[in-house]
């Protein structure tokens, strides 16, 4: 894959586009008002690997309640404002990381320039978010329904409005729930700017089946190197999205961030319950962060094969299964304490990685 060049902005200290990583981001879905809840759904968010949270401010008691979240805790936050620029005003005052607005929703070219050259002053990007279900009444007078040529055309005129305002720091979302829709929409806007593009299939549905779409569309997009950041949206605890957002990207290889597990669906060759064994092993080692490949096979067809190229592997056998540590047989378990035995083995080599990884940063200092 070559990743489409683009410039890179500043989310908190969150760098987007350029040669970053790309970033997997959700949205908070509590009442702003309420601190406690909020805070206590980033927090759940961060725990999970959230690189940047985003939370709706309707209201100026919500931009009240932002101000006091953002002391709370340190993930980069974005500002979801439509319409009321004195509300934008009053969280660049309170330090937000990054405006979600359209410029032609917030009012008068005075009131655009105004919020702009605070966010200038303050170095705070801005997202410009079309989203096919909302254009503007005009555009969809002009096509008739919402199509790729409207959502180009409303993004090309929002950024036409910080062109002139010689505001460079921003990045674009084109999002459609229709993944046809999205995808050309995307395609088409990233060979006429530079600027980073944030990608989501928008109101993509439940769990599942917004899992799925996600997964086609921005995964099209992810192999072509389009997309900075990431925002899987779904009908289900944001903790999902991001989950689901760092399993995107590791399929695809461009990032690695926690347990990535290799399993089989199961058969009758299987000598332990196999699906249940993956779904608390999941649970279990899910606060893990870093980068380790485990594969969970439940017979020796398959089973060596995939271990050999896993840090931890485990073949299923009767009466004892065994596991493979850096490819290689290390040990029969009993299958009585195969998730036990499992576990320890994955934490001690997730111990030694970081042990390795922190001699490294010593060396480099």
């Amino acid at each position: 894959m070559i990743r489409r060049k683009s410039r890179q902005v500043m989310v908190g200290n969150v760098p987007v586009g350029g040669d970053a990583p790309i970033s997997v981001q959700s949205m908070t879905n509590t009442e702003t008002t309420d601190v406690a809840a909020t805070v206590e759904q980033i927090k759940r968010l961060e725990a999970v690997g959230a690189d940047i949270v985003r939370v709706s401010v309707p209201t100026m008691d919500a931009a009240d309640a932002f101000g006091v979240i953002r002391g709370q805790v340190s993930v980069p936050l974005v500002a979801d404002i439509h319409f009321d620029y004195k509300i934008a005003l009053k969280v660049a005052e309170l330090g937000v990381d990054c405006l979600r607005i359209n410029p032609g929703n917030i009012g008068s070219k005075a009131r655009v320039q105004e919020v702009v050259a605070s966010c200038r002053d303050k170095a705070i990007p801005i997202r410009v978010g079309v989203n096919a279900g909302s254009l503007s009444k005009e555009l969809l007078r002009k096509y008739k329904e919402p199509n790729t040529t409207a959502m180009v055309e409303s993004a090309l005129k929002n950024i036409d409005m910080l062109d002139e305002l010689d505001f460079q720091d921003f990045k674009l979302s084109m999002k459609s729930s229709n993944v046809f829709m999205a995808i050309e929409a995307y395609r088409t806007i990233a060979s006429q700017i530079d600027q980073p593009l944030h990608l989501g299939i928008t109101e993509a549905g439940g769990l599942r089946s917004g899992t799925v779409k996600s997964a086609v569309g921005l995964g099209l997009l992810l192999m072509e190197g389009i997309g900075d950041t990431v925002r899987i949206s779904l009908a289900a605890d944001p903790v999902e999205e991001i989950k689901v957002g760092f399993d995107l990207l590791k399929s695809l290889n461009i990032r690695s961030k926690g347990i990535n597990l290799v399993a089989c669906p199961s058969c009758s060759r299987q000598n332990f319950d196999v699906i249940s064994t993956v779904n608390e092993l999941e649970r279990r080692v899910e606060d893990i962060t870093t980068p380790l490949d485990v594969a969970i096979i439940g017979c020796i067809v398959n089973g060596p094969g995939e271990a050999k190229e896993a840090d931890v592997g485990l073949t299923g056998a009767s009466p004892s299964s065994l596991l493979y540590e850096s490819g290689k047989p290390h040990h029969k378990i009993s299958n009585d304490t195969l998730l036990d035995d499992l576990e320890k083995m994955i934490r001690g080599r997730v111990a030694e990685k970081q042990q390795q990884q922190e001699k490294l940063i010593v060396k480099d200092s």
